[in-house]
Order: C-alpha cells, then structure tokens, then sequence
C-alpha cells in the first residue's frame, strides 16, 4: 500500500509527480496547508508536521530525496532511478538533492512574498538576496543542460527522477524569478510541463492554492 500525503503547490507535488511517472497504484491523502498538519495524528507521520509523508507497506517515509531514493530502489523498472554502479549514480543523487537548494530559496521568498500579509514586516533585502540566490541556482541548471546533455535531460542517460526533483523545484521558484535569461533551462522546463505526470500533478481547477498570483514582483515592483 503507497499513500501518499500532500498539500497542493508543495514540496510534495514531488512525490506526486513521482508516483504517476512510476505508474504504480497509490492513494493521495490531501491536507490544507494550515496548522492542522501540527495535529497530533499527523506528527504521528511527519514529526514537524510538513509534507510529504509517504506510507509505504507500513513504513512513513519522510524528506522527498529520499522519498525518491527509497521508490526508484522498489520500482527499478520504471528507469527513472540509477542503481548502485551506474556510471550516472552520482551524478543523480548530486541532482536529486539539489532540488533542495533551490526549495530552500524558494521557501524564503514564499515565506516574504506570500506568508507576511503586511508590507512592513517584508524585507527588500532578503527578498532581492533569496531572488539573486535562486537565480544563481537557475544558472548551474543552465550550465549542465548546455553542457552537451545528448537527451536534453539532467543525466546524459535520459528522463530521471532528477528532473523531477529539480523540475518541480523550479515550478515553484517561477513563481519569483522568471526563466528569461536562461534558455536552455526554458526549454527543459517546458518539456517537462508537457509530461503528462506532470499535469496530473498540478492543482485541479478549483482548489485552493498556495500561491494566489502566478508571479511575485521583486520587491519595488507593481
């Protein structure tokens, strides 16, 4: 039995997205991002109350890179993971992770952008700091897809969990800083928004998001 627990626009639509690249069966169990994730039946799972929390044949799983390690293991079929002695491994797991430094980034500006209702308790200088952060992480993107990736992929090898990993991370931070000035990274992305485990992923119609707007202004902007 997989289920899987998820608020909308979150790190878990990572998870999500995995699950429907995997085409295995699974339920998803969806919460409000509110302080009902601190209720005492939920940090039974999660222990500070975040998503995702995945269960997986009586075991809680918990922090999407390894959330990620622990299902490509289980389903090697699907090839989206690269086992032990793969000449890709390291470079994979490099990538997998690295979806978190962009979420960290990500995270602050959301925190600014959205979680802070007035504008005094905002700060122009993390916000511009975090952008220019995010922005720096765009270019390491960039560079690796033009660095002759044959497959126009993270991994020469093809479509893995690590563009996954990183493609839902970018979701998330082009909601504050644009894909403009990085081509290579725009292209990768759009092909990834194409895949079909990637809209079934989004938000329906209807639900209520997380992100109100589809893009944030840098501070100083209208």
């Amino acid at each position: 039995m997989i289920r899987l627990h998820h608020c909308h626009q979150t790190r878990s639509m990572r998870t999500l997205w995995l699950l429907n690249e995997l085409g295995v069966a699974f339920e998803t169990v969806l919460h409000p991002f509110d302080k009902s994730l601190r209720s005492p039946d939920y940090l039974a799972l999660h222990p500070v109350g975040r998503v995702p929390s995945l269960e997986l044949d009586g075991t809680v799983l918990w922090e999407t890179g390894a959330i990620t390690e622990v299902l490509c293991e289980r389903f090697p079929e699907a090839g989206l993971g690269r086992e032990v002695g793969n000449p890709e491994r390291a470079e994979w797991l490099i990538w997998v992770h690295f979806a978190e430094s962009v979420s960290q980034h990500t995270a602050a500006l959301t925190q600014q952008h959205v979680a802070l209702y007035e504008d005094a308790m905002r700060s122009p200088v993390v916000m511009k700091l975090e952008a220019r952060r995010v922005a720096k992480c765009y270019d390491a993107i960039e560079a690796r897809l033009t660095r002759g990736a044959a497959a126009g992929y993270l991994l020469d090898g093809g479509f893995s969990a690590a563009d996954i990993g990183v493609g839902q991370a970018v979701y998330m931070a082009r909601h504050f800083v644009t894909t403009d000035a990085h081509p290579a990274l725009a292209a990768w992305y759009a092909r990834l928004a194409a895949r079909p485990g990637f809209r079934a992923a989004l938000p329906p119609e209807g639900a209520t998001l997380l992100y109100a707007k589809p893009f944030y202004p840098p501070w100083g902007q209208k």
